[in-house]
């Protein structure tokens, strides 16, 4: 029996229900999901689509043995990993090296595209933090209002979804400003020369004050001095040598001025004021005062109607006008309205049109020296709705054709490649990634080896890769790629090579458990799933494990990874993105006991108490779908995604918390939350004390202390905290949360040097099961110079905690020194991304006089994450060497990371000081 996992005589036929209902659901399900690949490898009547539109939900067919294994090797097939559309340099450091560099020499104009680049390359390494950090540099650098325009509203675009927090903010006084559309007016400046009747010298006798201009049968008596004084050809007109500086009357008839826009040309003469003018009449007079060289009238004009554009219908009808009149000022106002409606105005053709069919002078109008962020930021939204669409096509089209020098080149060319490939226009891929490969994005060579690959050659990509392998320094998407150009051995060789220079890579894992799994190595395909899911969670990977789950019926384990799913990205489709998963969901449940509201409480606990934390998601899910009170459920599922390293999610899930507070109160010390965990620890603060003084809480209170603890410099305020967290506990809680004030109030009095205060919490935490409390208890044992007890104690949360990487990391500090290199390696075996393991062994390698050796140790951990800490140790490093130029290097990237880091300053000056 296939993928027999120990219940003998059970036919598996029950795992392949939920495919058939997929059928029922879809038609033509089984004639588009299998590739050609997996189709040869089936047996040709593994599934009928006839017999399965006839099941019944819960009525089994009966398949052979065969059917069920190919239809199992269908489900779990991993696809080959995309060529990203991203910027991924051979060595990272070096290129945030160059740019801040050069961040640091050019000009104030150069800077917001220095920064943009910089966003770029973290782009490609999937740090959102730094991206977005970069994209606000830009956006403070930009250096003309329309630049500003483009990363405020690029940064809006970044930030959906947190429209809440700048909400708050502004309720309590502060305003996020790349939120906010900019005053076009006041961000550019109008000095321009105005002629007056001072410049023009005066001639002739003048035969009366006022002057009058027919148009039609309408007469419009004007000030002569007035108008004279709009510019230099009405000077000229009627102060100057011509006839009709004689004439009281002068026919305008022919000059497409209505009497209406006399009437308001003659009032502005006399005030300075356009303001009571309707948007057409502006249009009229605009033109009139560009004929006429009124610059003063003009000006006015274009702010007036800047003023009143509100909507996309209005900005696509000024700007048009704006880019004719060369109106830098309408035509600011016109893309600002535009590009802050994106992506929603992405849909609409005419806004997409005007971007791609406008010439550089109409450009450069509408967006100034931006043309080449322009075309970034509508790329990068395009690409994020359809990258195959052909407006994503035309925005990279314009991309290539707007890059400036070698990096935007490289990366235009890229990004257009990815598309091309997409929209499987194979030529001319090629052609973009072979230009972007020449001008130094060895990166794109992967898109090149792919496209042999498909054309048949069989030799050629595997010498291209191993090429770039044997050329510099092997980076792991290098070996991944490698390994699909081979087989057997070859390939699992490739892909272990890629996980140990890059364990963040999410293809090889899936590979090697898919293969694992067609082998019938069940718990070796589980194994090796979770290796990568105990440190991130990618959906792929929870979806490939959901098939495991269900090919062995352990339909619990199923429903508690799709749940998961769904928390993480509620609108996730499986099958290739051809079904809901929440379809799947449903099915699942009803092959799976169901549990009260009372047993999910249970289990929750004993998930909480276990630190599974996907299991604890898992329970919420099940229980949000209850109607039992969910603004509580929704903070606790924040504070589990916190935990799982998805702020994303967590914020979302802390949204949908204050959505259903079912009180004043709640609702108020959500908002704190909200605010708290955005980074604006003062503003939580005044959510918590407004919430308390609604009615005092365990979570105002536990609020208050965390905000009060991180927005205070003061360490004298460990007392105040002491006693918040007191307040806390006195209040009604449930255990999960009053397990987590006692810990953290046994953290705050072992750092006021209260160690049996801080054991008493930690003990009350622990008869209540929150199993955390263990580390806390070890460090008062260790602080108490009992090593052993402090080993026991985390012997206890590494036994009981599912999660146990920090676990490991923290016990590494109690043993002896083999102990701890073993706990250090265990560590980074179940957390790659934990840096202090990296660290510690740079450190003593360093101690024994092994230079390389530590500098290679960091280097392992700097190829895949680009942390401050690893950059600043490599940085000393390579000054206690004398490499100079080396320490410099990891200086400025590590800048590139955290600009305001005081140490690394430090380090840089002193570095800086010594450089050749």
């Amino acid at each position: 029996m296939l993928y027999n996992n120990g219940r003998k005589g059970k036919s598996r036929s029950c795992s392949f229900l939920l495919v058939g209902l997929l059928l029922s659901f879809a038609p033509s399900f089984q004639r588009t999901f299998f590739t050609a690949e997996s189709c040869k490898e089936a047996h040709p009547n593994a599934l009928n689509p006839q017999s399965w539109l006839q099941v019944e939900r819960g009525k089994l067919p009966k398949l052979s043995s065969q059917s069920s294994s190919s239809s199992i090797e269908s489900l779990i097939k991993v696809p080959q990993p995309p060529i990203l559309p991203f910027f991924k340099p051979v060595d990272y450091v070096k290129v945030l090296a160059q740019i801040h560099e050069e961040l640091e020499l050019c000009s104030p104009q150069e800077q917001s595209n220095l920064f943009l680049l910089q966003y770029q390359v973290f782009r490609g390494m999937g740090d959102v933090k730094l991206m977005r950090r970069s994209l606000r540099s830009a956006w403070q650098r930009a250096n003309t209002v329309h630049e500003k325009i483009v990363f405020g509203a690029w940064l809006k675009y970044e930030k959906q979804g947190e429209e809440l927090v700048a909400q708050l903010l502004t309720a309590c006084g502060k305003c996020e400003k790349e939120f906010e559309p900019i005053d076009v007016e006041s961000h550019i400046s109008f000095d321009k020369v105005i002629i007056s009747q001072d410049s023009i010298s005066m001639k002739g006798n003048h035969t009366s004050q006022y002057v009058i201009f027919t148009i039609g049968d309408e007469k419009i008596v004007c000030d002569r001095q007035k108008i004279s004084e709009l510019s230099a050809p009405f000077h000229a007109m009627l102060k100057g040598c011509f006839r009709e500086s004689l004439s009281e009357t002068i026919d305008l008839s022919e000059n497409n001025i209505s009497p209406s826009g006399m009437r308001a040309i003659s009032y502005f003469s006399l005030t300075g004021s356009l303001l009571d003018v309707p948007q057409n009449l502006l249009v009229e007079i605009s033109v009139f005062a560009n004929k006429y060289c009124c610059e003063r009238l003009k000006l006015a004009c274009d702010r007036r109607l800047a003023s009143l554009v509100s909507s996309r219908e209005d900005a696509l009808e000024l700007m048009e006008y704006a880019v004719d009149q060369n109106s830098s000022v309408l035509a600011a106002s016109c893309l600002q309205v535009l590009l802050r409606d994106i992506p929603n105005c992405l849909s609409d053709n005419r806004v997409v049109e005007l971007f791609i069919h406008a010439n550089r002078n109409e450009l450069e109008v509408m967006v100034g020296p931006g043309i080449f962020a322009l075309f970034c930021f509508l790329s990068e939204a395009s690409m994020n709705l359809s990258s195959a669409s052909d407006t994503t096509a035309h925005f990279l089209e314009r991309l290539v054709d707007f890059a400036e020098n070698e990096m935007q080149r490289l990366l235009a060319f890229h990004k257009f490649g990815c598309v091309r490939l997409s929209r499987k226009e194979y030529d001319e891929a090629y052609g973009l990634f072979e230009r972007a490969a020449n001008a130094g994005h060895i990166y794109s060579v992967a898109g090149l080896a792919r496209l042999d690959s498909m054309k048949g050659e069989k030799l050629l990509p595997y010498q291209k890769i191993s090429s770039v392998i044997s050329s510099g320094t092997p980076l792991g998407w290098m070996y991944q790629e490698r390994s699909l150009y081979c087989d057997g051995d070859l390939r699992w060789k490739d892909l272990e090579k890629a996980t140990e220079v890059d364990p963040t890579l999410v293809y090889p894992y899936m590979y090697r458990s898919a293969t694992l799994m067609r082998t019938e190595n069940v718990q070796g395909a589980l194994s090796e799933i979770n290796r990568i899911l105990g440190f991130k969670l990618p959906l792929e990977c929870l979806e490939l494990r959901f098939f495991i789950y269900l090919a062995l019926e352990d339909y619990k384990a199923a429903l508690r990874d799709v749940q998961a799913i769904l928390t993480l990205c509620p609108s996730y489709k499986m099958f290739e993105g051809r079904v809901a998963a929440s379809q799947l969901c449903t099915l699942v449940r009803e092959h799976v006991e169901h549990w009260t509201t009372a047993d999910c409480w249970a289990r929750l606990y004993d998930c909480w108490s276990a630190v599974d934390d996907i299991e604890s998601l898992s329970v919420i899910y099940q229980m949000l779908e209850s109607d039992v009170a969910k603004g509580v459920l929704y903070f606790r599922q924040s504070l589990l995604l916190l935990r799982l390293s998805c702020p994303e999610a967590a914020m979302r899930s802390l949204q949908l918390a204050w959505q259903h507070a079912s009180s004043e109160h709640e609702r108020v010390v959500y908002e704190g939350w909200i605010l708290y965990d955005s980074g604006h620890y003062e503003e939580g603060l005044q959510k918590a004390e407004e919430s308390i003084t609604i009615k005092r809480s365990f979570e105002a209170y536990f609020l208050k202390a965390y905000a009060l603890a991180d927005s205070s410099v003061d360490s004298s305020c460990s007392s105040t905290v002491i006693s918040l967290l007191e307040d806390a506990l006195k209040c009604p809680s449930d255990n999960l949360r009053k397990g987590q004030a006692l810990n953290n109030l046994g953290s705050v009095y072992v750092d006021c040097g209260k160690l049996d205060a801080a054991e008493d919490c930690y003990m009350k935490a622990l008869k209540i099961l929150h199993t955390r409390a263990h580390q806390g208890l070890a460090r008062v044992h260790f602080l108490r110079n009992d090593k052993a007890a402090a080993l026991k104690e985390m012997n206890n949360l590494i036994e009981r905690a599912r999660n146990n990487a920090s676990a490991y990391e923290k016990r590494s500090e109690y043993g002896d020194r083999e102990l701890t290199k073993a706990d250090l390696e265990m560590v980074t075996r179940l957390d790659p991304l934990r840096v202090y393991p990296y660290r510690y062994r740079a450190a003593v390698l360093m101690d024994n006089h092994k230079e390389e050796e530590a500098i290679a140790e960091l280097s392992r951990a700097i190829a895949f994450k680009a942390d401050l800490h690893l950059l600043h140790l490599r940085a000393a490093f390579h000054e206690h060497k004398g490499d100079v130029l080396s320490a410099l290097r990891d200086c400025r990237a590590a800048l590139s990371v955290d600009p305001n880091h005081q140490k690394m300053l430090e380090l840089h000056c002193r570095v800086n000081s010594h450089e050749p």
